[in-house]
């Protein structure tokens, strides 16, 4: 039996069973006790099928979205198509009409590239990723199966590691750029990307020990703020949460970079020294999921560091550690990170430092059936980060819900 948080009425029958022990009635305390669970049970599946029912709801919005080619909002390229695909064939139950899936499945095959890549020649690593995700999904033929071996290919030869950079300098495990991947071929590499990058590799089934893994612990490991962190750990307030990366650009190589201090970006720019970059949800969900996808051992320092981070910092109302005014920005992004992150790590309770148990699952999915809108669809009203595009803010949403619902 799952332990929850007990409601008036669930105390008022615990009370019950102790006045019925004190007395002798032990058997009718126990009945009493097992019409509570049996009411919380029925409280849960009550939950579960109204968030089946939003999911129902933002799936049939999209639906009728789809654009005659099978897309969803291709001005970026495949990758909404790729979301929207992954949460229909992630709940077929909730499908209804299969030309869509086939469709969208059509599209992004259409944009299958000879060397692996999966894109419209830009952001190659962001596109091929999230593709990787929705066709892993789908390998009922040899074409999708060929699309997934030669775009995990892909995926490696974009990774920083034994190129060189924009200044000539060897990308060696020293360097600031290793094992991470930036939006396209060889940029910058950010903690979002790489993140992205290994989630697409992990869905189509790469082994957690394979190099590319491993590089990429290096890179992500170097965007946690911790004593252990000994190249950039002196730039990032040490919490245990992340920053977006390493570097700031090709001109500022090795000077971190964090979204949620924005003043201090300027300040790198200007030549002045960078120190307390604050941490934030998003990024800390990105990096402590793949360190769950990397099977770091729970008892690893970097993974104890973040996961106090997530206690400390709990919460489904905001992305946590963006400074005032900002902190609905990447909103979606972050309730989807979370949720596969904490669906990965398989603990429905986060114990937070006040020593109440959070039902994180029943959290978000109550946090999304209140924000959908009438027409089935999510939008957020920071638009930073494409989040004004419902029909990519709905995808984040449906993915969030699946993974809170398993």
């Amino acid at each position: 039996m799952e332990d929850v948080k007990a409601t008036n009425k669930q105390k008022r029958f615990i009370r019950s069973i102790a006045m019925s022990a004190h007395f002798g009635g032990l058997v009718c305390g126990w009945m009493a006790f097992s019409i509570a669970c049996a009411d919380v049970r029925a409280v849960d599946m009550d939950h579960d099928r109204l968030a089946d029912a939003a999911a129902m709801r933002g799936i049939a919005f999209l639906s009728q979205r789809q654009s005659e080619f099978g897309s969803w909002s291709p001005q970026i390229g495949p990758a909404v198509t790729a979301m929207v695909l992954t949460v229909m064939l992630d709940r077929p139950d909730l499908v209804h009409d299969d030309l869509v899936v086939d469709r969208a499945l059509a599209f992004i095959l259409s944009k299958c590239r000879d060397n692996g890549g999966i894109h419209d020649g830009i952001m190659q690593n962001y596109n091929t990723a999230i593709c990787l995700s929705a066709l892993a999904r789908a390998r009922q033929s040899p074409r999708v199966v060929e699309a997934i071996d030669k775009g995990c290919e892909f995926l490696r030869q974009l990774q920083w590691y034994d190129q060189v950079d924009p200044k000539s300098v060897s990308v060696g495990p020293e360097h600031p750029f290793y094992g991470g991947a930036g939006y396209g071929k060889h940029g910058r590499p950010d903690l979002s990307n790489t993140q992205i990058m290994l989630q697409g590799l992990y869905d189509a089934g790469l082994s957690p020990t394979d190099p590319v893994f491993q590089r990429a612990l290096v890179f992500i490991s170097r965007c946690q703020g911790t004593a252990a962190n000994m190249q950039c750990g002196d730039q990032i307030v040490q919490d245990g949460g992340f920053v977006y990366s390493t570097s700031i650009d090709k001109n500022h190589i090795g000077i971190s970079q964090s979204l949620a201090s924005p003043e201090l970006r300027d300040q790198a720019i200007l030549g002045k020294p960078v120190t307390g970059l604050r941490t934030y949800g998003s990024m800390t969900y990105a990096g402590f999921k793949s360190y769950v996808y990397a099977m770091l051992s729970r008892d690893d320092p970097r993974v104890i560091d973040a996961y106090n981070w997530i206690r400390r910092h709990y919460t489904v109302d905001h992305n946590p550690g963006m400074p005032e005014g900002l902190k609905l920005d990447g909103y979606f992004y972050y309730l989807m990170t979370m949720s596969r992150a904490l669906d990965a790590w398989g603990s429905r309770y986060i114990k937070t430092p006040d020593g109440y148990r959070h039902d994180w699952s029943k959290d978000m999915t109550t946090k999304l059936l209140a924000m959908q809108r009438a027409d089935g669809s999510w939008w957020n009203k920071s638009g930073r980060w494409m989040e004004n595009d419902t029909n990519l803010v709905t995808a984040y949403a449906l993915i969030a819900l699946v993974h809170a619902l398993k």
